[in-house]
């Protein structure tokens, strides 16, 4: 039996910058924007490639802060093209990084090892995304 992520929940306060955000500055698809009363919105979107999508909006339910996605982790094959569009497109981050026993380090892992490489960011509301340099999947 397959076990499919195909959605993840981004908590925001502001909706229509979230969407802008997502869809016009990241460039992710725009699946649905599901808005039948004032109460209720629901905006899925895609990253290019993904099977996952991410939904945010208001009346979603869980009463869960805006801001309180942690660790979300998008995964491409390079991280120096990553950083480059990140950049681009203004979007604050930490550039490329490794892990050295652990701390935090500047710059791509000097093998480019799968699993090694990464660059974090934050949507408008405080949602923390993690980019991450896979080549070659483990599955």
């Amino acid at each position: 039996m397959d076990w499919k992520l195909e959605v993840v929940i981004a908590p925001v306060a502001d909706v229509e910058r979230a969407r802008a955000f997502y869809v016009e500055t990241l460039g992710f698809r725009l699946d649905s924007d599901f808005h039948p009363n004032d109460a209720f919105r629901a905006i899925q979107v895609t990253p290019p490639g993904s099977a996952c999508s991410i939904v945010f909006g208001t009346g979603l339910g869980g009463g869960v802060a805006p801001g309180s996605l942690k660790g979300a982790t998008l995964v491409v094959d390079d991280i120096e093209a990553a950083h480059a569009f990140l950049e681009e497109r203004d979007v604050a981050n930490g550039g490329p990084q490794h892990f050295v026993d652990g701390v935090p380090t500047p710059g791509a892992e000097p093998d480019r090892a799968d699993y090694g490489s990464f660059v974090f960011f934050d949507d408008p509301d405080g949602n923390s995304w993690a980019i991450q340099e896979v080549k070659n999947p483990a599955r």
